[in-house]
């Protein structure tokens, strides 16, 4: 994916040319897959995987998150990532992804993600239809009849 795609501001700017780990290379791949206007929690990537678990995730996405929407994949309370919230927010409005607005008593009024509504189970993968094999937690990998459903 490219800078224009991902806005090139996010965690993680190492250079395209690197090569990955291949347990980054799958969790970028799966960040890939969720739809706009929907997140899952560094957790849920995991689980989605079955391998690693949200630190594991989230050092990827720090070290290599530009690569891919990274504002897609988020902390399990709806909190914006610290350093990065404006950037996220802009994201976030223009995908139309569900926000609840801050209380009038947060520091900044920076509104959190509203997981109930944005919370993405990987049940359906764009472009693919329903996911495969029906994991732990509904996530399944993104598998089709006759296709592996690991990533």
């Amino acid at each position: 994916m490219s800078d224009d795609e991902t806005g090139g501001e996010g965690p993680g700017g190492a250079p395209a040319a690197v090569e990955l780990p291949q347990y980054a290379e799958r969790v970028l791949d799966v960040t890939d897959l969720i739809p706009p206007g929907r997140v899952m929690t560094y957790g849920d990537v995991a689980e989605w995987l079955g391998d690693g678990g949200p630190r594991q995730v989230g050092r990827v996405m720090a070290l290599y998150g530009s690569a891919v929407p990274w504002w897609r994949v988020v902390r399990a309370d709806g909190t914006l990532l610290p350093g990065h919230e404006r950037r996220a927010l802009e994201h976030y409005r223009a995908e139309g992804t569900p926000l609840r607005e801050a209380s009038h008593r947060t520091e900044g009024r920076i509104p959190r993600l509203d997981m109930r509504l944005a919370r993405w189970d990987g049940a359906t993968v764009p472009g693919r239809g329903t996911g495969g094999s029906g994991g732990p937690g509904g996530f399944g990998g993104p598998a089709g009849p006759g296709e592996e459903a690991h990533i």
